[in-house]
């Protein structure tokens, strides 16, 4: 996906205003396997998928659990860090080779001071972000695994095709061999 359909699913900027973004925004590209952010760390970067697959995990003594995949279009990115300027939880794997837009945290800052286009465009980010931290926990609070999977499966489809079951598993809250039972029963 090219920078502006990225930005304008989040919010339309004028021109200018999206050109003073375009111009402190670079394209990078990183491995498959490749951890994008760290937990415990205070992350100074967000980064936008232009092309590629990545999962937001936490770490257990036992295990890692996803909780989030994120693929072309969507934002990477420490929500602690970008609006408290604390380290974050969550560790970013790249599951694809990807080429992202980046745009580090505190240049951004700098551009709410002096445009109040970007202002608002980084207000709604934020916002969007919450909103899909709030689906997620509704979703784990309020559906079975089953139901989760099904969602996946509809909002979602190539997900199945691009990422781990394993992850997909973990991603829904339940073992490899729950997860075959659901796929099973959709056969």
């Amino acid at each position: 996906m090219i920078l502006s359909q990225i930005s304008n699913t989040i919010y339309p900027l004028p021109e200018a205003s999206m050109q003073k973004l375009e111009e402190h925004i670079s394209e990078v590209s990183f491995p498959k396997g490749h951890i994008l952010l760290r937990a415990n760390k205070v992350e100074s970067s967000i980064y936008f998928i232009k092309k590629g697959i990545a999962r937001l995990y936490t770490q257990t003594p036992d295990n890692e659990i996803t909780f989030l995949f994120c693929k072309e279009g969507d934002t990477l990115m420490s929500l602690k860090s970008y609006v408290t300027g604390q380290k974050g939880y969550e560790d970013v794997e790249l599951l694809e080779d990807c080429e992202l837009y980046q745009l580090k945290a505190e240049v951004l800052e700098n551009l709410y001071q002096s445009d109040i286009h970007i202002a608002n465009w980084g207000r709604k980010l934020a916002e969007l972000e919450l909103v899909k931290t709030e689906e997620r926990f509704i979703a784990r609070q309020f559906r079975t695994a089953s139901e989760r999977y099904h969602e996946l499966l509809q909002l979602h489809p190539d997900l199945i095709q691009r990422v781990q079951l394993g992850h997909i598993a973990s991603y829904l809250g339940i073992s490899q061999v729950s997860l075959s039972r659901i796929r099973a029963e959709i056969r």
